[in-house]
Order: structure tokens, then sequence, then C-alpha cells
């Protein structure tokens, strides 16, 4: 009986070749470990990175810089000044004093007491009567805050003389005999309910008049308003909110040369008589003549043409950061793929 026949033994695999082995093992070695998930999260990051590096607009940075004062409206355009967090109460509870008396003793626990001491003891400041009268008169309101704003309504006249020369009011000299600069064209508090127009004529009338007897015309299209928040310089420790009317005018028959007016008694109308002789007032204002600065308006005319030109482009280039974004995220995408 012949022998059972074995079945055939299975050949050894066959080794891989040295080229396959060295290109599989490049190969592994050589690719990237890619994690979708991280890769989405890196994508997100680049967009978050292009849509926060767009430029701030101007209403967001002005906002992070406003002080804690009452809203005003935002036709007005507003210069601020870093003045420290107030308390502010609404504008319609606006203190009324009875007397200067009642007047100081109500702003002593509310301002700082070298600060308000220094009132018209200081060369240049204006004591509690001068602000007593322009409360009493309407020219100044209190707003019931800590620590107090005072607000006030100017109306700001830059006079137009030959040579386009503007009249500035250099200083000005007090009834205490002290002399306080001033640097500024012709200014007023404006009366209650008074239009900007008839508070100019009235300012040409009360601090021009002595000298000027021709007609007054405000310069077409030359009317700006804007206010300003900061400390007062005549009431020191006082942060106030002036409302500045501005315009150009013409005044006929002013001097060519620098001048002096007197002013008359500055509370005739008031009926406290005897408050208005404590008061602090203007005796005598020095006029001068200046050139107007034609660097300064052609720097002004720079800034402005520069940014009329920039504004468009930046509007541009911030419009396609997001379509850019997209077209990235959606190459990474595929390629993860």
């Amino acid at each position: 009986m012949p022998p059972p026949s074995r079945p055939p033994t299975p050949l050894p695999p066959a080794p891989p070749h040295p080229q396959s082995t060295h290109l599989l093992l490049t190969t592994s070695h050589h690719r990237p470990n890619i994690n979708i998930p991280d890769f989405f999260l890196t994508a997100l990051s680049i967009l978050f990175l292009f849509s926060s590096s767009s430029p701030p607009s101007s209403s967001s940075s002005s906002a992070s810089l406003k002080p804690q004062f009452p809203k005003i409206p935002s036709s007005r355009s507003r210069r601020f000044f870093q003045l420290p967090s107030m308390s502010v109460s609404n504008s319609s509870n606006r203190r009324r004093f009875a007397t200067p008396n009642c007047l100081s003793d109500w702003l002593k626990p509310r301002l700082a007491s070298d600060s308000f001491a220094s009132w018209g003891v200081k060369p240049g400041t204006k004591n509690v009567h001068n602000l007593w009268l322009e409360i009493s008169q309407g020219e100044t309101s209190l707003a019931d805050s800590t620590p107090p704003i005072r607000t006030v309504n100017v109306v700001t006249v830059r006079v137009i003389g030959k040579n386009s020369r503007v009249l500035v009011e250099s200083h000005q000299e007090l009834s205490d005999g002290t002399v306080r600069s001033r640097h500024r064209p012709l200014s007023e508090k404006m009366k209650p309910d008074e239009s900007p127009e008839s508070a100019v004529l009235r300012a040409v009338r009360e601090e021009l008049g002595s000298v000027a007897g021709g007609e007054v015309r405000i310069v077409p299209g030359s009317y700006r308003e804007k206010v300003e928040e900061r400390y007062s310089a005549s009431y020191p420790g006082l942060p106030a909110r002036y409302v500045l009317y501005s315009v150009d005018a013409i005044v006929d028959g002013l001097p060519d040369e620098d001048f002096c007016t007197e002013e008359a008694e500055e509370y005739v109308e008031s009926e406290e008589k005897k408050v208005a002789d404590q008061a602090v007032t203007v005796r005598k204002h020095f006029w001068t003549w200046r050139h107007l600065e034609k660097g300064a308006i052609m720097e002004q005319k720079g800034k402005l043409e520069s940014k009329t030109l920039t504004q468009p482009l930046v509007k541009a280039a911030g419009s396609l950061l997001w379509p850019i974004s997209l077209a990235v995220l959606t190459v990474l995408v595929t390629v993860c793929s």
C-alpha cells in the first residue's frame, strides 16, 4: 500500500524589495498627520484675525475716551478732555440758589477745598458771586452732580480785518487790578433763548462798541458749532461744558492798529447790585490783530484731502477681507480632504 501523500509545504513569503521598503518608510515618515478639528480651529482663527484687523470706527474709538458727561446730540462736533468719572443726574435737575452763600455752602463739599479756596484769590479767577450772577441771569447752569458740571453757551466771533488779519483779545484788566491772559477771538456768554446772530451783535456792541460804529456783517457759510469739555479757568476745579457757536464777521470802523476798549458795569441790569459789586468784573479789553497762519490752514487742508483719498481705499480693502478669508479656508479644507 503506497504511503499517503503530504500536502505541499508553502513557500516563505518573498522579502520586500529594498527599494519598496525604502519608499514605504520614506512615505510614512514624511506624511503629515493632519487633525481635521485642529485645522478648522486654525482656519477660524485666521478669519477672526482678518475681521479684527480692520480699523475701528471713529465713533467706537471716541466712545472709549468719552468722560461721563450727560448725553449731547451727536450733530455737534466734540472735543474730549481726560476728566475723572462723574456721576451726573439728568439735565432737568439744575440747581438754583437763593443767595451766593447758599451756592457756596452747596459747592464746598463737592469740590476740592484748595481749588474752591482759590476762587477770586488766584489772579485771573472769578469768585462765587460771579457764578451766582451767571446762574441767576440764566447764562450758566449747574448740573446736580458729583462734582457739579457748569454748562455755558458761548458765541465766538472771529472778526476779519484787512489783509486777512484776525482780531484777538490778548488780555483783560479786571476790577481787582489783576490781568487775565486771553489770546482768543471775541467771546460772549449767551443769554437764555438768545440766537447766535443776536449774541454776535450784542457781543460786538458791548465789547467793541466804544470804537466800532459801523455795520456788522456775518460771513456766509462761516457758522460752526462744537462742544468743549474741560475744567474752567475762571473757576478752578469746576468741570465745564462749553457749547460754542462760532462765526466769522466783518466789523466796520475798527482801528487798524492794536487798541483797547473799556467795558461799563457788567451787571448793571442785575437786581442784586450788592452782589455785583463783590464780583470780579472786566474793566478793559486789549485787542491785537494777527495774521492768519497759512501753514496751519494748508496743513488742515492736506489732512482733509488725505482723509478723503484714503477712506475709500480703506473701505474697499476692508470689504475684501472676508472673501479672501473664505477662499483661503476653502483651499485649506480641500487640502485636508
